[in-house]
């Protein structure tokens, strides 16, 4: 559920076709184009596209909040985010503009959890996500640094203070929230 708001069965919608899907739909759809704006290095391209896609998904989640919420758009809305960064991440570490170390650690975190979601189910149990304060911290820094990755090359700029201090805020809150998720699984 978007922001980890819990909803009662009376307030969710079953539709498929409601506006914060269609728009995740799209925000789905645009990583392709994202990455490979990327790869050509046409990055004032894609830190729009990228950009766009972040206010896409602000815009999808308060229209969700606001009653267009579905079950659907409980499963899309995060799945489309965490391709969007994923495949960004990778991307942005291949060309250089972020560090590979970072890329694997992003890239390791959402697989160990995914894993051990699989795992769970697979071992007959349910899983209830919802994700933690350090989590949602942990996507916004993980937006801010690829939006400012992508807009700084794109203009030829130079922040070497402010990309470090957010590479070290990204790395530490990817493995906070890792373990903390790792931890609250093995506990049940």
């Amino acid at each position: 559920m978007p922001d980890g708001v819990q909803r009662g069965p009376a307030m969710v919608r079953r539709g498929v076709v409601t506006v914060p899907n269609v728009i995740t739909l799209c925000r789905l759809c645009i990583v392709p184009l994202a990455v490979w704006l990327v790869l050509r290095r046409d990055l004032q391209w894609a830190s729009a596209v990228f950009i766009g896609a972040g206010l896409s998904d602000a815009i999808d989640g308060w229209l969700a909040r606001r009653g267009a919420f579905s079950q659907l758009g409980a499963f899309l809305d995060p799945l489309a985010d965490k391709i969007l960064l994923t495949s960004m991440y990778i991307v942005l570490a291949a060309v250089g503009l972020l560090p590979d170390w970072l890329a694997i650690l992003v890239v390791f975190r959402d697989l160990v959890i995914v894993g051990g979601v699989v795992l769970i189910t697979l071992l007959g149990d349910s899983v209830v996500i919802a994700p933690m304060v350090i989590s949602k911290l942990n996507t916004v820094l993980q937006l801010l640094l690829v939006a400012l990755a992508l807009s700084l090359a794109a203009f030829g700029l130079r922040a070497p203070l402010l990309m470090n201090a957010l590479i070290v805020c990204v790395a530490c809150t990817t493995l906070t929230s890792g373990v903390l998720y790792v931890r609250k699984g093995a506990k049940g």
